[in-house]
């Protein structure tokens, strides 16, 4: 039977290294075997049971629970959980609570798959808070403020590994903290991301010596970006576009093993 390194897993399942050695620490949900180096192995049984943990967590169990279901325990009805954790956020930024937030943030990052954590938390609650009345307007930026922080840990993190050297930029009018989410998603993936975060209408990409290219924009491309879009990938550059109706899901790269 094939054991695999955590590395290997995780670019098996698209999830994080950090995230399966907290399921392991703080929730006993995998158990893999060590190497005599002490390095972590898993099985093709692991495998699996990481894929069924993902499908719980996609359909809004708490990971706290998760081991009971997998130990055969009757299933719950556990769709409002992403709201629980909405409403988790939302009570701290209106206390407020700063510091609360942003370790609860950081808490849920590492126990969370990014995709899951922005689609179903983040970006629902940042759409409760889109108001013009200027209380809900200061706690929409709080939260902002404190989503940017958190990318920049993620960003700062990535960096420290081996990994594709990723540029990322808004072209044209956007959602500045939509593009530091992407953020989030790419130093997930262990990408090395230089990021420029003030949208840009002319952008300069050869400027800038990167392995992958991340373009955020918002509509349909008009005829003259349309043509720079072609001339940049016909001069080699790989280019992604990306828009707020569809984050990224970033195939991961080799990770390296942490006892």
């Amino acid at each position: 039977m094939p054991l695999y390194t955590i590395g290997e897993v995780a670019q098996l399942c698209g999830i994080n290294p950090v995230t399966l050695r907290a399921w392991q620490r703080r929730y006993g949900l995998l158990k893999p075997q060590r190497s005599e180096g002490g390095h972590r192995q898993f099985t093709e049984e692991d495998v699996a049971r990481i894929h069924n943990i993902l499908r719980w967590i996609e359909r809004g169990v708490p990971v706290s629970q998760i081991k009971l279901l997998l130990d055969g325990s009757p299933v719950p009805d556990h769709n409002t959980n992403w709201a629980t954790l909405q409403r988790e956020l939302l009570a701290l930024l209106q206390i407020p609570s700063a510091t609360k937030l942003r370790n609860r943030l950081f808490d849920l990052g590492r126990e969370y798959p990014p995709q899951a954590l922005i689609e179903h938390v983040l970006r629902p609650l940042r759409s409760q808070l889109r108001n013009h009345h200027e209380l809900l307007h200061m706690l929409h930026s709080l939260l902002d403020g404190v989503i940017i922080e958190y990318a920049a840990f993620c960003l700062a993190v990535a960096r420290k590994k081996p990994g594709q050297n990723a540029l990322l930029l808004s072209w044209g009018n956007t959602d500045r903290t939509e593009l530091w989410m992407v953020a989030i998603l790419l130093a997930k993936s262990d990408m090395r991301v230089d990021i420029l975060p003030d949208p840009l209408e002319h952008p300069q990409l050869t400027m800038f010596k990167a392995d992958r290219y991340f373009i955020f924009t918002e509509g349909v491309l008009n005829a003259a970006k349309r043509r720079q879009l072609a001339a940049w990938r016909e001069a080699g550059l790989d280019i992604t576009l990306i828009d707020n109706n569809a984050l990224l899901t970033i195939p991961m790269e080799q990770h390296h093993e942490q006892p």
